[in-house]
């Protein structure tokens, strides 16, 4: 019984997409560190990743529920299905959240200060597509966070560097999302929801996907020049671009029935692929 609670509590969250975000603020942390950061830093880090990521989803799934209800695509998600009610989802999402702060204050208090309006962007973000075409972008900041905090959770202070691997997660993160909006474009323009697919239709947002994919691979390159990286974070950089470019030969605007290879798949491996990279790069 505990056990399936809780597996209903991680299926809620989608927890296995922490790997969208979670090397990248440990890809920040060790450059900041130039190596690896104290084992308690890297326990932090993480703390604060999962309950951050927790907060936000779970406020998503309860601000999206009656979204989620209407929608064939996902009335099978936890709240619409009735595998989690919504007393339990609040719980859950207040827990996570008040988690989260304590883990900011237990690394430093920049971090501290910094957990509250941290928290208002990632929950934020739920209700932006009500109307923004481009909250796709409110996305990408969301998980763009990560890499400064982890950041600053090393260092104890703000820098420049950092926010260019922000921007190049960030512009990720809006590229893939847009790939994603196109399996909701239908139901989205009955329900009054906003994306770039509903502005522009897919032909014209998946072009403006490319471009901001192909700006990220130039964010990632720069934030590797500006913290003296080398030529194996620069292979990853490489390799990060080839498989951006491989998820949009996944998809065109006649078939998106790879949509979702091309979300999670991909770009699980985009993201632990320049993790790993850097890793090696400053160790050896």
């Amino acid at each position: 019984m505990i056990l399936d609670r809780l597996r209903n509590y991680l299926g809620l969250v989608r927890f296995a997409h922490t790997i969208f975000a979670l090397p990248f603020a440990f890809m920040s942390a060790l450059v900041a560190a130039n190596g690896i950061p104290s084992t308690r830093t890297l326990g932090w880090i993480l703390f604060c990743m999962v309950t951050a990521r927790t907060s936000a989803m779970t406020f998503n799934r309860i601000a999206d529920r009656e979204l989620d209800r209407a929608n064939p695509r996902t009335q099978t998600r936890h709240l619409p299905a009735g595998h989690v009610s919504l007393t339990e989802a609040i719980m859950l999402w207040l827990f996570s959240s008040t988690l989260f702060v304590f883990g900011a204050w237990m690394l430093n208090p920049l971090c501290f200060a910094l957990s509250f309006p941290t928290l208002v962007i990632i929950c934020g973000y739920s209700y932006f597509k009500r109307f923004s075409s481009f909250s796709h972008f409110v996305l990408g900041l969301s998980l763009a966070i990560a890499p400064v905090g982890a950041w600053i959770a090393v260092t104890g202070r703000f820098s420049w560097e950092p926010l260019l691997l922000a921007a190049g997660v960030l512009l990720w993160v809006a590229g893939f999302d847009v790939i994603y909006a196109l399996m909701d474009e239908e139901f989205d323009k009955k329900t009054g929801l906003h994306s770039l697919v509903v502005r522009y239709g897919k032909h014209k947002a998946l072009k403006l996907a490319f471009t901001v994919h192909c700006l990220s691979v130039i964010m990632i390159a720069l934030f590797g020049w500006a913290v003296n990286l080398g030529w194996i974070f620069f292979l990853g950089a490489a390799g990060f671009a080839a498989l951006v470019f491989y998820e949009h030969s996944l998809v065109s605007p006649d078939d998106i029935s790879r949509a979702n290879i091309a979300f999670f798949h991909v770009n699980g491996v985009i993201s632990i692929g320049l993790f790993i990279f850097t890793a090696v790069d400053l160790i050896i």
